[in-house]
């Protein structure tokens, strides 16, 4: 079956492309509706057209043309980091990343050695899956928007680290193999690639620095926008080359290309050009990745491959977590860093392949570390999950209820984005304003122009008879969640009779429950702002003071009109209402 099916697809032309953007579509919108991602959504649709099926056999074909897509989001990142703020993560990747990749290095090695392995290939194989995946990574922080966060910025120095680590690894590489007689490099050698290294590194800065805007600058003058998304292919690509050549790594060339373009007027442009076919590469690696596992050696040693997979994991993230807090990350940062980044990445692959080049690694032992390497991967997403998990809710910051002092005409309840304008125009006519609110930063920043804020819970009672609700003329509900102002609402109407009562109301159907509770006054959050932008566009478009003021007065009516029969529709008082469904003001003109 696996063969007649690959025969077809053989057959037709553009057969395998078609495959594999077929099922890479089908399961990434099946595992992003399951809420589980699109890495493994991708990672499931390499398996179903790799080893499942059998259409697709040469998944290192794909694996090279895909590792582009890691060097095109190293690019992106490099982008978006700009050169003061990798400054300012200096202490991060060459204290946090040196202090992971040497502890969790000689860990894996000490580990195997004590298991009967020889010192060579326990030292490879350790060192290989003390890197994690920046592929794996980097897309989980991209897509829950966490590039930026405290953790998000350590994992990024952790895996820059691993980056420029791979570079002196592969160079011991062939000291280590048994028919290697030489106990070190020469100084010749040492020289001729600390020089090549330098020369690539300032070559590319020379070039970014003075050659690459004015290029750009040119194209963006013609207008030529097919030949700017090549320029911008060009050069991510020639970086990347130019530090392969140094002997580095091509993700570390293109990510320094980035770096260099941070500040430039065409970043934008070029994070834009870039996007699609970085997306559709990277998506194409971790299908690669479901192409490599081997069901059969799974099926096989499926034993003594999940106990190290397992042991591979759990020592990462100990020892992820560990670090994390000797560098001063909190709880949070460190569980999140271990569940993000405890798999082994794609530059064991490179590692492995160049041991077993120089006879380092037999090949039976390259097979199994490929397995669990590809296996540790493949679990990253449930790992992330599971430290999500562990993370503890940080409780609120809670400041003395003080209200010396507390008392006026209006109290207003919340002072959010709302709240804030409502205080300021009550305080523009020097009305006695108390205001309560229950975030103590908020409070923190308001005294810093002045406001007089004080801390408390507006649902509780005695909160609000401290703060003068039974002797205020009116108290404003103006917090930002309905249920929070509805429990808020009853119980002031029950609690302080003589004060009115002002809400903000959510949405229409917030508004009909305030107004049957007995409320004086609502007003829909959005519904002024919507009316005055929607008068200012009438404007714009030449219609005078007079026709916009009729317009906009007449909306207004039948708005009211509509609220009010929609609360007569809602039954008799205490009966269930149902939600009110959205209906046009005005009539449709035919064809709408």
């Amino acid at each position: 079956m696996p063969e007649s099916a690959g025969g077809h697809v053989g057959t037709l032309i553009f057969g395998e492309p078609l495959l594999l953007l077929a099922s890479a579509v089908a399961f990434v919108a099946l595992f992003k509706r399951l809420g589980l991602g699109s890495v493994l959504g991708y990672l499931a649709a390499g398996v179903l057209v790799g080893p499942v099926l059998g259409v697709i056999t040469d998944a290192q074909q794909i694996f090279q043309v895909s590792e582009l897509g890691v060097v095109l989001f190293l690019f992106i990142i490099g982008l978006e980091l700009r050169p003061a703020r990798l400054m300012a993560m200096r202490s991060d990747i060459f204290g946090l990343g040196l202090a992971q990749v040497l502890v969790t290095g000689a860990a894996l090695t000490a580990a195997l050695w004590a298991t009967a392995w020889r010192f060579e290939p326990a030292f490879i194989i350790g060192f290989g899956l003390a890197m994690s995946s920046t592929a794996f990574g980097m897309q989980i922080l991209e897509e829950a928007n966490e590039t930026n966060t405290p953790y998000g910025q350590k994992s990024v120095a952790i895996l820059l680290f691993q980056d420029i680590a791979i570079v002196p690894l592969l160079a011991v590489v062939p000291m280590l193999s048994p028919t290697n007689t030489a106990t070190a490099f020469s100084f010749s050698e040492i020289l001729v690639g600390v020089t090549a290294a330098a020369g690539s590194f300032a070559a590319l800065y020379l070039a970014g620095r003075f050659l690459l805007n004015p290029i750009f600058r040119l194209l963006a003058h013609v207008r030529a926008r097919e030949t700017m998304t090549a320029a911008a292919l060009l050069v991510v690509l020639g970086a990347a080359a130019l530090m392969h050549f140094g002997g580095m790594s091509m993700a570390m060339g293109a990510f320094v290309a980035g770096l260099i373009l941070a500040d430039s007027s065409f970043r934008h442009e070029l994070e834009a050009n870039i996007e699609p076919f970085r997306g559709i590469l990277l998506g194409l690696f971790f299908m690669a990745v479901g192409m490599s596992i081997n069901i059969d050696a799974l099926a096989h040693s499926w034993g003594r491959i999940l106990f190290a997979v397992i042991a591979v994991m759990v020592l990462k993230a100990v020892i992820l977590y560990g670090l994390a807090r000797l560098f001063r990350a909190s709880h949070n940062t460190a569980v999140r860093i271990a569940g993000l980044l405890p798999q082994a990445g794609e530059f064991a692959f490179v590692l492995f392949a160049a041991a077993a080049s120089v006879r380092a690694l037999w090949p039976s032992d390259t097979s199994f570390v490929a397995a669990v390497v590809t296996v540790t991967m493949a679990l990253t997403p449930l790992s992330v999950r599971l430290a999500g998990r562990l993370v503890r809710a940080a409780p609120p910051e809670v400041l003395d209820e003080d209200f010396d002092g507390a008392g006026g005409d209006v109290l207003v309840i919340g002072f959010g984005r709302f709240g804030q304008i409502v205080s300021q125009v009550l305080l523009a006519r020097g009305i006695a304003v108390t205001i309560i609110d229950s975030s103590a930063e908020r409070i923190r920043q308001a005294a810093r122009f002045g406001f007089r804020i004080y801390f408390g819970d507006g649902t509780r009672r005695d909160v609000l008879r401290a703060a003068g609700a039974d002797k205020t003329a009116i108290i404003c509900i103006c917090v930002d969640q309905p249920a929070t102002t509805s429990a808020i609402a009853e119980m002031v109407l029950s609690e302080f009779e003589t004060a009115k009562v002002y809400a903000r109301s959510w949405d229409r159907n917030h508004a009909i429950d305030l107004l049957e509770e007995g409320i004086d006054f609502e007003i829909r959050e959005t519904f002024e702002s919507a009316m005055a932008f929607g008068a200012e566009t009438l404007r714009g478009l030449g219609y005078d003071a007079e026709e916009v003021d009729a317009t906009v007065a007449d909306v207004r009516k039948r708005d009211a009109d509509r609220l009010a029969l929609q609360r007569r529709a809602g039954g008799t008082a205490g009966a269930p209402r149902g939600p009110v469904q959205p209906e046009p003001l005005v009539p449709l003109r035919s064809g709408e």
